[in-house]
């Protein structure tokens, strides 16, 4: 399948009008299409151009979400040691949740289940990689996988709001600490 050749303003519109909704998922769950555009400098024509429904949109900052998130890990590897690499990428990782929460409240299950498909292996590729690199490192235990990782973070989304600032980091934190290998 050949992909989609945009205008160069068509895409800068596309990628406002994303980052556009991020910032107000960030704000609201609930989000306004028109609040969207307008943050975006857009009118609501050329929204709905690049998004016809609102699940297309969230969808897609979803999955932008998670392509940052994956390509994190060798960007964060490539600057630091495995475990501060690892502390770094979990908090890449509460930022993505916050989002994420937003975005599944907001979605059917049918567009969940896909976009879960669309994060799970490249998540589980990224998570991975960084524990390989502390596992070579002696820094990380070496009985764990990408999939215990996965479900131990797993309850970032499911904090309510008012909690998540207070217990998502420190939970990591904690999760970071399990994670350490120890004589």
């Amino acid at each position: 399948m050949t992909p989609v050749r945009r205008r160069a303003d068509a895409t800068e519109n596309r990628a406002r009008i994303i980052e556009a909704a991020r910032a107000e998922l960030a704000r609201d769950a609930d989000i306004r299409l028109n609040a969207v555009a307008q943050r975006a400098g857009v009118g609501q024509g050329t929204l709905y151009r690049h998004f016809p429904t609102r699940a297309d949109l969230l969808a897609e900052v979803y999955r932008a979400d998670v392509d940052e998130l994956v390509a994190a890990a060798p960007q964060l590897l490539a600057r630091h040691d495995p475990l501060t690499a690892l502390r770094a990428w979990f908090g890449r990782v509460a930022a993505y949740a916050e989002v994420k929460r937003g975005v599944f409240a907001a979605l059917e299950v049918a567009t969940w289940q896909d976009l879960s498909a669309h994060s799970l292996g490249p998540i589980g590729d990224a998570v991975t990689l960084l524990l390989d690199a502390g596992k070579a490192a002696g820094v990380i235990r070496p009985d764990v996988d990408a999939r215990d990782v996965i479900i131990l973070i797993g309850y970032l989304s499911r904090l309510d709001a008012a909690e998540f600032d207070a217990r998502g980091r420190h939970l990591l934190e904690v999760v970071l600490d399990g994670l350490r290998y120890r004589d």
